[in-house]
């Protein structure tokens, strides 16, 4: 059986993956991160940023999910990640954006709107956008890259996440890509 194929609740969520080049960038700042703050890095395969995170969700709301998602018309655009902070009550290191990023705020915007119109749960609190650098960090970290790590976004998409005894494994259920920008 396929991921995502399964009767049971799975865990989902929406989300951006870098390319390879900023990928690769990015594993190297996790390492760095988990070096200086203790903890552990997120491995290169494992760095995304999450759009909308779900939760446990009935594996037959997936196809309502593809629906509202073919429904997203939203452009391609630039995303550059330059500040490195940390969740000290988790201790998260992470690294987000220190200024606006529009094309960002209007699929996060669009994709939000079509959960809720769809009866799904949506988080109230503000979209904080950041992609998770390491876990169990001991020590808070705040500070800016002297260059963004950048990519051109121009797909999105819904992934299935496992939970296991070694972290998450994910699996990407369907893509949908952006207009040109």
């Amino acid at each position: 059986m396929h991921p995502g194929a399964s009767a049971e609740p799975q865990r989902l969520f929406f989300a951006l993956w870098p390319d390879e080049a900023a990928r690769a960038s990015l594993a190297a700042l996790a390492r760095e991160v988990a070096q200086t703050a203790g903890g552990r890095p997120t491995p290169a395969d494992k760095i995304h940023l999450t759009l909308a995170f779900l939760g446990q969700q009935p594996a037959a709301r997936i196809p309502a999910l593809r629906r509202l998602a073919d429904g997203v018309d939203a452009r391609a655009f630039a995303l550059a990640l330059d500040e490195i902070g940390c969740f000290p009550r988790t201790g998260i290191a992470w690294l987000g954006a220190s200024t606006a990023q529009s094309g960002l705020a209007a699929l996060h915007l669009q994709l939000r709107l079509a959960l809720q119109g769809n009866g799904f749960p949506v988080d109230e609190r503000p979209y904080a956008p950041h992609l998770t650098l390491a876990r169990r960090s001991r020590s808070a970290l705040q500070r800016r890259l002297a260059e963004p790590i950048a990519w051109s976004v121009s797909s999105f998409t819904l992934v299935t996440s496992d939970l296991g005894a070694d972290g998450s494994t994910y699996h990407t259920l369907a893509e949908w890509r952006l207009r040109p920008g």
